[in-house]
This record gives C-alpha cells, structure tokens and sequence, in this order.
C-alpha cells in the first residue's frame, strides 16, 4: 500500500452504522505490486496499480440490467485484509473481472487513491444523466460532495453548494461553484430557486445521509427534478416528507450506490487526462501507526480528503 483515502463510510463501519456491504476497512487504495500468483499474466511485480475492492460479475440479472452494483458476486468481493495496512491481497476474481488498473507513471499515489470515490460520483452523475449547461445542488459540501462539485464543474453544469460548516463553504467557492448557501442561514430551496430563474436546480445530489439534507433536496429542485441519494443515511433514517408534493410536481428520486470498473476507468481518464485536479480535497495526511488519530480527525469534520500513508 502506497496511500488509501480514509472514506467517511469507513467510520460508519467502525461505528457499526454501515450494513451495506461488509465493513472491511479501507476500499481507497493504491500501491505497488509485490508479489503475484499467475506469473503469466497481465501484470507484475513492481507495477503501480489502483485495485478496485468491488467486482461484478457481468452476467447476472442485476448486472445485465445495469445494476452491477447489486450483484451478490459484487458485494462478496473484497481487498485482503484492508486497504489500512503495509501488504493486502487482491483476490483473482478482481484481477480477472477488470477491477485492477495500472497507473500512468505522472498519476501520484495520493492522486490515484482519489479514483474511487471520484467513480461513485461519476456513477450518481451518469445514473442522474446530467447535461452540460444543467443546474445541480449539491446538498453536503464534505470530500464526496466537493468531488461531485469539482466533477460537474469540469462538464461545465452550474453547480450551487448547500453545508452547515463554513469552511467547506469556503472550499466550493474557491474551487468556483456559482453559490455556496448555508441552511442555517438561508433558506436554502428559496435560494435555489431564485438563483435558477425562479424554477429550482435541475437535479439535486445528497451527498449526506441526513433525511433533513434528503427533504432540503426535493424542496429545492424544479418541478420534473431529479434528486439523486449519494450519502449513505444511517441505520433506521426514516424521511419524514408529504409525498403528494412529490407527485404533484414529478420530481424523481433515484439512489446511486458505489460504483464499477466502467466508473474506476472513466475516473482515471478524467485524471490522468488533467481534465479534473481533485488533488486539492487532500488536506490531511497521517501515516498507518497514527490510524486512530485520523479518524479522529476525520470524524470532527476538520479539512476535507484525509490519506493514510504507510
């Protein structure tokens, strides 16, 4: 392991909040090969490489039907023991089903642990189908929701920004989003609207797990929006929301979870192309003997991107 990101899903796991999937620890993670079983193969020892933790099969009905997410082989898969540890073993059916990539000499180690979280968003922005010139709020201004920003931004959407914390306010708007709005001082969905020509956002990504972040994005977009669940809510969120309003103005609600090799590659492009600099959402640093430390860190919601290193 030569760097892995330190998602806000790994804490969920620690905390025993996560059930989708199975709460092993550290899934961004990149390094340098040290040892391999199939000496004829496509790759060898001393690559750099970028292995995703998730592989679908591509051939059940989930995954025929574009939900490769969902797929029991998908979940099942996993990194050995963690992406939080000197030496982790890939299992072949990764290696075999694309999960694994190698990485251009000039993409850094810490630049390459942002390719995951960056393909989850690329996957919410694709399944959402934003265009060019669409206006997007995203609700939550933490590492996932500034990726989205700085995602959406670089396909030139018009891109609001909705957080309680000040300092993450300060990060959308020095990264260029047309407005950083704080619910606790504005009303976030009359903002919205009136920034949108008095229609409301075209789609609205929750990149929190909070239900009032949830209720705060249907309020806010257009009648004919699209708000996409991004964040993950914690064990027994409930929303509390007059679903007529929903009907009445044919918003729809699509969830958007993890994402795939299709992703993890479009996501690589993105930045080995220089055509997104996600290197700024990286203001903490700790080395693997400090772990506890860093999440602590992380957990107060101090900077944005923490990074373990070994």
């Amino acid at each position: 392991m030569k760097a892995c990101g330190l998602c806000g899903t790994d804490i969920e796991k620690l905390h025993g909040e996560y059930t989708a999937a199975m709460p092993v620890l550290g899934h961004e993670a990149v390094g340098v090969i040290v040892s391999v079983a199939d000496k004829g193969g496509a790759f060898k020892v001393g690559d750099r490489v970028f292995p995703h933790h998730h592989v679908p099969c591509h051939k059940c009905y989930y995954c025929r039907h574009g939900n490769e997410t969902m797929c029991k082989e998908y979940r099942g898969s996993n990194i050995d023991p963690g992406g939080f540890s000197e030496l982790f073993r890939v299992p072949a059916w990764n290696v075999s089903g694309g999960g694994v990539l190698k990485l251009p000499s000039d993409v850094s180690f810490e630049e390459a642990s942002l390719i995951e979280p960056a393909a989850c968003c690329i996957r919410a922005i694709d399944r959402c189908g934003v265009q060019a010139g669409d206006s997007v709020l995203v609700v939550g201004g933490g590492p996932v929701g500034m990726t989205h920003a700085i995602l959406l931004l670089a396909m030139n959407a018009h891109v609001l920004v909705s957080d309680i914390i000040e300092g993450r306010l300060e990060f959308a708007r020095a990264i260029g989003v047309d407005e950083a709005l704080n619910p606790a001082a504005v009303d976030v969905p009359a903002q919205a609207k009136r920034l949108t020509g008095g229609l409301g956002p075209d789609f609205a990504i929750v990149a929190s797990g909070s239900p009032k972040a949830i209720a705060q994005a249907i309020r806010s977009v257009r009648r004919g929006g699209k708000v996409c669940l991004f964040g993950v809510p914690p064990r027994g969120s409930y929303l509390e929301y007059d679903v007529s309003e929903v009907f009445n103005s044919e918003v729809s609600i699509v969830s958007s979870y993890a994402a795939t090799d299709v992703e993890t590659k479009k996501a690589l492009d993105l930045i080995a192309g220089k055509k997104v600099n996600l290197s700024p959402l990286i203001t903490h640093r700790f080395h693997l003997e400090d772990f506890e430390l860093a999440v602590e860190t992380a957990a107060k919601g101090e900077g944005m991107k923490t990074v373990i290193l070994p």
